[in-house]
């Protein structure tokens, strides 16, 4: 059976591979689960016939059966343990590379997004200078947390994983930022993970939607 998932039909991201749906094609990739993609204009995403799936109006969203998953820890998690790959069989392993997915969503990702939406949102107010610079202060907490522990280690806990999948995901909104500049092993691990084969077809699957839709 291949699924469906939703997707952006223009991407707010111009094709960086920032929006979520990454996720979720990168670990489809991953697993050899060929897949297609439903594309959604903003204005479709909050129609009846996708709030019935996702009610918050957001993509991804994912299609299988009569299986219908959003938010993409839970999907991508769900890939995982359905095709028996992005987890390790060992039990403690296993539920180690889980808790850095949730660790990826849970605390990472919080402060570089909501630093992005202040850079687009806030930019202009008379608060904007101090609210990055509190921002940026928690983002480089985390990140010098993530270095710590990561050390000269390829990946998080051993082999790659969906817990390496997440947080990939979500370091790639730093790049370019200097952030993840001030750790090297960091950026050097965001450059081991987007030079995955899988990453690599993911977006340029993705790219692809947004070059077609700027034509």
């Amino acid at each position: 059976m291949i699924p469906t998932i939703t997707a952006f039909k223009q991407s707010p991201d111009r094709g960086r591979g920032l929006a979520r749906d990454m996720r979720v094609r990168w670990a489809l990739e991953e697993v050899g689960q060929p897949y297609e993609a439903r594309l959604l204009t903003f204005e479709a995403m909050k129609e009846p016939a996708h709030l019935a799936i996702q009610p918050f109006g957001q993509i991804p969203t994912y299609e299988a059966g009569d299986l219908t998953l959003f938010e993409t820890g839970a999907i991508v998690l769900h890939i995982a343990e359905h095709h028996g790959k992005l987890l390790p069989d060992d039990p403690k392993a296993r539920a180690r590379a889980i808790a850095w997915m949730f660790a990826a969503l849970n605390t990472v990702e919080p402060p570089i997004f909501e630093r992005t939406m202040a850079m687009i949102l806030e930019r202009d107010e008379a608060w904007y200078a101090p609210r990055l610079q509190s921002l940026e202060t928690n983002i480089r907490k985390r990140l010098s947390a993530l270095s710590a522990h990561l050390g000269q280690a390829d990946w998080l806990d051993g082999s790659f994983t969906a817990g390496d999948l997440m947080m990939a995901t979500v370091l790639l909104r730093l790049k370019d930022s200097g952030l993840l500049e001030e750790h090297h092993n960091l950026s050097a691990y965001l450059a081991r993970a987007e030079a995955r084969p899988a990453f690599q077809r993911a977006f340029a699957a993705q790219l692809a939607v947004f070059k077609a839709a700027s034509q």
